[in-house]
């Protein structure tokens, strides 16, 4: 059944895609001081008083985030604003903002943190699999409490990829879709409109090929990149909820119709619909290939649109740009209008900061200050993000002012269902494997679809193995 605005708008449904970019460090706005609520140091409770009073002296505490480089400024300023204000409530509080590309805190920094039991107070956490891997380990923070007293526990639309044993361990930051990004103007000038058949498509990138313009931008330094087009199509043709069945033996990396997909990907690269030299790009170079002109079509996240905005460095393509779904493809197995969803990116809070009434009550205060919904109309209309909090219709309708905006709700509106990242549903293993190895073989013509299938079979069949 076809899901309403609201729900389309903020029930995303998984990974991967992570959105990454270049980092560095810098620091919030100076301290101020207010007369916060106290903090009750009851463990069992993770709740703030009123009742204890609560020392002014300074500390400092650390977010972690991934809203680094110039595309999500607007996402940081956001964040920076939630800062200002927590600082405000809290005496004496200091925060240190921590700027790190996505994939190197997901993969690298947050992991080495975690084993050592250092992690900072507050993170960019991916839902599924690793809040409840870290939840497990007895290492994330216990929100369920704080969400009750805020009175906000059921204002989410989907919590399942940040709860573990019925509790609530951390908050996604907003939802996202998939898809084709394309340049109107060019295909108003070929008298073309988008595509509603995989054919259609596939002779559009020839034609923009022979035509001396790269088809499809492309820039895979990062593996999660070009596996965000390589999930859509394996998920056309073996089947939206494939992924979900190679952890528990179901299905397998290598059937016929996963190589299916991995050989249409193969295809596309063979035929040179993507700019030459995309192992050594990096995502931000991405984008610019399509505002540049340069790509037509760039295939990713809704979190994109908010480069098209004033400002940004797609101004100059606003009202020049429009979405659409990936085709059906012929023999394609279940629903072919499926496409993939998200609210795997979010905040997750350190267990230790349970521990400390101060930090409990800074905790409290950036979620009531983050999580509502003038932080949720402000991520959609400023930078293009989903709600992952439920938004009355009338209320979204009247902040969707944007025509791609409109397009992208449009889109979400005629998909059917949809399916969760690969990067949500298969162990760490499996996923380094095809993100850091395989995926980067195929493209530079180390290996087949039929070797990668085999490689990635035989490391899901080992990661399964391990947990039985």
């Amino acid at each position: 059944m076809k899901k309403s605005l609201t729900l389309l708008l903020s029930l995303m449904v998984v990974s991967s895609s992570l959105l990454a970019g270049c980092g560095g460090n810098n620091n919030a706005a100076n301290n101020q001081e207010a007369s916060p609520p106290a903090t009750d140091t009851a463990a069992a409770t993770n709740a703030v008083s009123t009742e204890d009073p609560v020392s002014s002296e300074p500390f400092e505490m650390t977010i972690r985030h991934t809203q680094v480089g110039a595309d999500k400024q607007k996402r940081l300023a956001i964040l920076e604003d939630v800062v200002g204000k927590v600082q405000t409530e809290v005496p004496g509080l200091t925060f240190k903002l921590d700027g790190v590309d996505s994939d190197v805190n997901r993969k690298e920094k947050l992991r080495g943190e975690m084993a050592a039991g250092n992690p900072p107070e507050i993170f960019d956490l991916f839902g599924s699999p690793d809040s409840k891997i870290y939840a497990k380990e007895s290492k994330l923070l216990d929100l369920t409490p704080i969400l009750e007293e805020l009175g906000i526990k059921d204002k989410f639309s989907n919590l399942d990829p940040f709860t573990y044993e019925g509790k609530i361990y951390g908050l996604p930051i907003g939802g996202s879709g998939e898809g084709f990004f394309y340049n109107k103007e060019y295909y108003t000038g070929k008298g073309w409109v988008a595509p509603t058949t995989f054919a259609e498509l596939e002779q559009q990138l020839a034609d923009i090929k022979a035509d001396g313009k790269v088809p499809l931008a492309g820039a895979s330094k990062a593996g999660w990149v070009p596996l965000m087009l390589a999930n859509h199509l394996w998920s056309r043709y073996a089947g939206p909820e494939v992924t979900a069945k190679f952890a528990t033996g179901e299905a397998k990396w290598n059937d016929p119709e996963m190589i299916k997909g991995f050989a249409k990907y193969k295809e596309w690269i063979d035929k040179g619909y993507f700019k030459k030299g995309e192992l050594g790009f990096e995502y931000a170079e991405y984008t610019t290939q399509f505002t540049s002109g340069e790509a037509i079509l760039m295939y990713d996240g809704t979190w994109k649109s908010s480069v098209f905005k004033a400002g940004q460095s797609g101004e100059g393509l606003i009202g020049k740009v429009g979405f659409f779904n990936i085709p059906a493809v012929e023999g394609g197995v279940g629903d072919q209008t499926a496409l993939m969803r998200d609210v795997n990116n979010g905040y997750g809070f350190s267990a230790s900061a349970g521990e400390d009434p101060r930090q409990l009550a800074a905790v409290t205060s950036f979620i009531k200050n983050m999580y509502n919904e003038e932080m949720q109309l402000r991520g959609l209309v400023e930078d293009g993000v989903l709600p992952a909090m439920k938004i009355d219709q009338n209320v979204l309708n009247e902040n969707i002012t944007d025509d791609l905006m409109s397009e992208i709700v449009a889109v979400l509106n005629s998909s059917q269902s949809s399916f969760p990242a690969f990067d949500s549903l298969v162990q760490a293993d499996v996923t380094t494997e095809i993100s850091n190895i395989q995926i980067q073989k195929l493209i530079g013509g180390q290996t087949t679809p039929e070797k990668m299938s085999e490689a990635l079979q035989q490391v899901q069949e080992e990661a399964n193995a391990a947990v039985e």
